[in-house]
């Protein structure tokens, strides 16, 4: 349940406009719902200001759809990552607002408009082949109430390529760079700017980037304060960092 929802009830209860018997049935699944397949974090909003997140991968279609449809009838917004097709499909048939983001493989849904946290999110994709990384990113951080602006194709085979974005990217909050090979960019941008630069290495590379290995350590090992580094290909876990700090900050 998100906080507004919690707060209009309580002083509904305080009003005598609701029973503390009928608060009680509305409150019964928190903290937590068992699914029996999955059990459902209610507070999770409470605690950190957004609600649960599917996973897709891994779980069945109904598994899905059920998760999705308690999310959703909670007032809260939606946003299944790694998400096929038929998983959206079924999404579509409960909530016909749903958006497939194909290229992020991810669907959302938006029950409720959020404020939007001020300033902008920078997500910069080294090349176009870390783009569905980075697009996980930009998806996350939008869905959870953030302004986010795209940088694709700026990786250092072509250093001029961001150099000339700079003066956009030097206004962002927060900088979220996905990169693949080397996995070098995020050191750049991070050297050139003053904001906090979250880097995501992606599995993309010839045999010797070891499936994005290669860009994780290079990435671990930057000489650069201020980059952090989330694991291979997690562009969720990247925009989730990035919302939080930008709302904070």
């Amino acid at each position: 349940m998100n906080p507004a929802l919690l707060k209009r009830l309580l002083a509904d209860v305080a009003r005598g406009r609701v029973s503390p018997s009928a608060a009680v049935e509305r409150l019964r699944h928190l903290p937590f719902e068992d699914l029996g397949h999955s059990t459902l974090d209610r507070h999770r909003t409470l605690r950190q200001g957004y609600p649960e997140v599917i996973f897709c991968q891994g779980k069945s279609l109904d598994e899905i759809e059920d998760i999705a449809g308690r999310i959703c009838a909670g007032g809260e917004n939606l946003l299944a990552t790694r998400a096929s097709e038929d998983a959206y499909g079924r999404i579509l048939g409960r909530f016909p607002n749903a958006v497939y983001h194909r290229r992020a493989r991810a669907v959302t849904v938006e029950r409720r408009r959020l404020r939007k946290a001020p300033g902008f999110i920078a997500v910069v994709s080294a090349g176009t082949s870390d783009g569905p990384v980075a697009e996980e990113a930009a998806v996350t951080a939008e869905i959870m109430g953030n302004t986010v602006r795209r940088y694709c194709d700026v990786g250092v085979a072509g250093l001029h390529r961001v150099i000339d974005k700079l003066p956009s990217l030097a206004r962002a909050r927060v900088i979220v760079v996905a990169a693949g090979m080397e996995g070098a960019l995020p050191s750049v941008v991070g050297g050139l700017v003053g904001a906090p630069v979250i880097a995501v290495p992606t599995s993309v590379g010839y045999g010797a980037s070891l499936g994005g290995i290669a860009a994780l350590l290079g990435m671990l090992n930057s000489c650069v304060a201020g980059v952090t580094v989330v694991n291979i290909d997690n562009g969720f876990g990247a925009g989730y960092a990035a919302a939080l700090i930008n709302r904070r900050g």
